[in-house]
């Protein structure tokens, strides 16, 4: 059943398709033939009860410096679509959250995948505080005394900023450095919200797994293993990619997490696990599928497509 999808994603010609998840997913929905409409957030209006967008259509190529094409720009009514994929990466600030509103007009008429309600109210590092069981000692706050009680108790420690994404402004603290203080005033003066801080956990040198789940249940997994030279495993920074296997504790942190997932209409959701701790959950725009193919898993963009097309006819 061809369906007509509306993609809002980042720039399109500035996208890295080598490993990028929404190119795995344009890949799969042109291949089923479906239509595609390609805009970016600037390009989404409401007039007069209308979502509209300023829009292109769009076809994609596996071939890296000629991976798309556009055709002319026109105004389209997003109610007339039949799926909207919400892709474009945090940061999580004021223009992302009104995004989620505008679509939250439309949806589940026009199914917004995720559901804009829940990725408002689920961002990745806000929702997995739902979970305090499953994670490591966390501390959320801006109050410099409790951050030094934390570090005191722990010795190790990781800060981090509470909407951040792609491990950027992550500082790891280790026993005897004397830059906690200024840190902390850092922070204060970058950034409006509180931070979050955390145990460090040595398990990381092994690697941080991301898990994705399509519609609450595992699809598939790969490990990013940190530089010798970072705490941060995130691909983009020099984590290295390699495969992995789940482990009894990763299935237990998806059994507890996988109905409320589905309950929220989260559909494309990545978990970041190290150790046995659970540390994050991506709900904006995760990423992996093309990695965690290439070392034979699961064709996830597959698996993405037979849910929203399910979703869909229902």
């Amino acid at each position: 059943m061809p369906l007509r999808v509306a993609c809002q994603m980042d720039p399109i010609d500035r996208i890295d398709i080598r490993g990028d998840s929404t190119f795995a997913l344009l890949l799969e929905a042109q291949r089923r033939g479906h239509e595609l409409l390609y805009y970016t957030p600037q390009d989404l209006s409401l007039r007069d009860g209308k979502l509209i967008v300023r829009g292109a259509t769009l076809t994609v190529e596996d071939r890296i410096g000629s991976h798309y094409r556009l055709g002319e720009a026109r105004t389209e009514n997003l109610a007339d679509w039949d799926t909207v994929m919400l892709r474009q990466d945090p940061p999580f600030d004021m223009a992302y959250i009104t995004t989620t509103h505008l679509l939250e007009r439309i949806h589940p008429g026009t199914l917004v995948v995720n559901d804009p309600a829940h990725v408002r109210n689920a961002p990745e590092k806000v929702f997995v505080l739902d979970f305090t069981d499953l994670m490591p000692p966390t501390l959320v706050t801006r109050n410099a005394d409790d951050v030094r009680a934390f570090r005191a108790q722990y010795n190790d420690i990781i800060i981090k900023p509470l909407y951040g994404n792609g491990g950027a402004s992550v500082f790891r603290v280790q026993p005897g450095d004397t830059n906690l203080n200024s840190l902390i005033e850092l922070f204060h003066t970058v950034f409006r919200e509180p931070f979050m801080v955390q145990q460090y956990r040595p398990e990381v040198r092994q690697g941080d797994k991301r898990i994705i789940l399509i519609d609450g249940a595992v699809a598939g997994a790969l490990n990013r293993v940190p530089a010798a030279d970072e705490s941060r495993s995130n691909l983009h920074v020099g984590g290295t990619a390699v495969a992995t296997d789940l482990s009894d504790r990763d299935r237990e942190i998806c059994a507890r997490l996988g109905p409320e997932l589905k309950k929220r209409g989260l559909i494309f959701t990545g978990i970041d696990v190290i150790g046995p701790y659970l540390t994050e959950i991506n709900v904006t725009s995760p990423t992996g599928i093309r990695q965690i193919k290439a070392f034979g898993g699961a064709d996830i963009a597959a698996l993405y497509w037979d849910a929203v097309e399910a979703k869909v006819r229902q």
